[in-house]
This record gives C-alpha cells, sequence and structure tokens, in this order.
C-alpha cells in the first residue's frame, strides 16, 4: 500500500469522487460482544458512500463490503479511476486482499502515519458522530443485526438530512446536487440572442 498520497493531491477536495477515508469502529452489544462497523466516506460532500457492519473487523468480510459498496456508488456516479483511497494502517487495509479490489478499479491507496488519527480525521469525525448520535442515545443492541437495522437509517439521515457545519449547513445530498447543478450550467451550450 501506498504512503501518504492525498496529501498532495490538491484536487481531491475540489469534486466528489476523488477521495474517499475509511475506518473501522466497534460497538458493545448488550451481551458483551462486540460488532464492528466500516464506513467510506467521500472527503468532498462526506457522503458515506459503503458501509457494513459484522461481528469481525477481518478484511474477508467487513471493510470489502464497505469498499464494494463505495466502488458501486462511484462508478455509477461518475469514474473510480484517479480515486484516492485512504485510510489508517489497519491489517485489514493494508492486506493484499483489499488491494485486489482498489487497483483493478484504478484507485490508489492511500495510509497514514501509524498511531496518528489526525491523518483520517474524517472518518474518525463519521465514527464519532455514529458513536454520539446513534449508539449512545440506544439501549445496547441486542444482535448485530439489529444494530444493522439502526444504522441502515442513520446512514441515509447522515446523507440527506444531517446538517454539516464543515459543508455551509448542508447535507451532503445538498452539496453533491449543487455540485453537479453547476457542472452543468459550466458545460451548457451558449446561445446567440442577437436576433
Amino acid at each position: 500500500m501506498a504512503g501518504r498520497i492525498w496529501w498532495n493531491a490538491g484536487s481531491a477536495l475540489t469534486l466528489p469522487g476523488r477521495l474517499h477515508v475509511a475506518d473501522v469502529t466497534y460497538v458493545r452489544l448488550a451481551s458483551g460482544s462486540f460488532a464492528y462497523v466500516a464506513f467510506v466516506t467521500d472527503a468532498y460532500a462526506r457522503r458515506i458512500v459503503g458501509w457494513a457492519v459484522g461481528t469481525s473487523q477481518h478484511t474477508t468480510r467487513l471493510p470489502l463490503i464497505a469498499l464494494d459498496q463505495s466502488i458501486s456508488w462511484t462508478a455509477r456516479h461518475g469514474q473510480t479511476t484517479g480515486l484516492i483511497h485512504h485510510s489508517d494502517h489497519g491489517t485489514q487495509y493494508i492486506s493484499a486482499l483489499y488491494g485486489t479490489h482498489l487497483t483493478p478499479a484504478g484507485i490508489l491507496a492511500s495510509t497514514g502515519s501509524v498511531g496518528d488519527s489526525y491523518d483520517n480525521a474524517l472518518a474518525e469525525t463519521v465514527n464519532g458522530a455514529y458513536k454520539s448520535e446513534l449508539i449512545r442515545r440506544s439501549k445496547p443492541f441486542e444482535s448485530v443485526h439489529a444494530l444493522e437495522q439502526a444504522t441502515f437509517p442513520w446512514v441515509s439521515w447522515w446523507n440527506s438530512q444531517h446538517l454539516h457545519e464543515s459543508l455551509g449547513y448542508r447535507t451532503p445530498c445538498e452539496v453533491e446536487t449543487l455540485y453537479h447543478q453547476q457542472q452543468a450550467i459550466s458545460i451548457a451550450p451558449k446561445t446567440n440572442k442577437t436576433a
């Protein structure tokens, strides 16, 4: 996996689908065991473009589901070639298996400094918001399935209703819509009205 690619990607935050950040967080269930939640977030609009809930954070399931969702979402809304996928140095993110999902899509892997949570601050922000806005406001979830059922509407709320200060108090969906409207205007043919 590559090193600090995204710090030098000056254009990465000027359009959607150019920089994704990824991380895994954990949630204690009512039984005392843990569930794990992986998120992939598009840095431009703060949209969660991939997520998964499971009983293990290993590469063979959880992070790959979130990654594959993010690749599919990005391919439907643009292109994956040249996308930078940034994560921490978790073993699931630096594994060869994870790389086999990035490379065919033309995605560049990026990892931050070891032990520096600021290197992946946006992903950590999503994890923190998830825990404070959903997990800590709920009684402990009885099962991974119950956690997954609660996470789905939270992700929808985050993307379509949650106002983000960093986005000028707009939602991720609003920011993306505005971007695409501006792009449509800038490429629309100019008409000559001198008749």
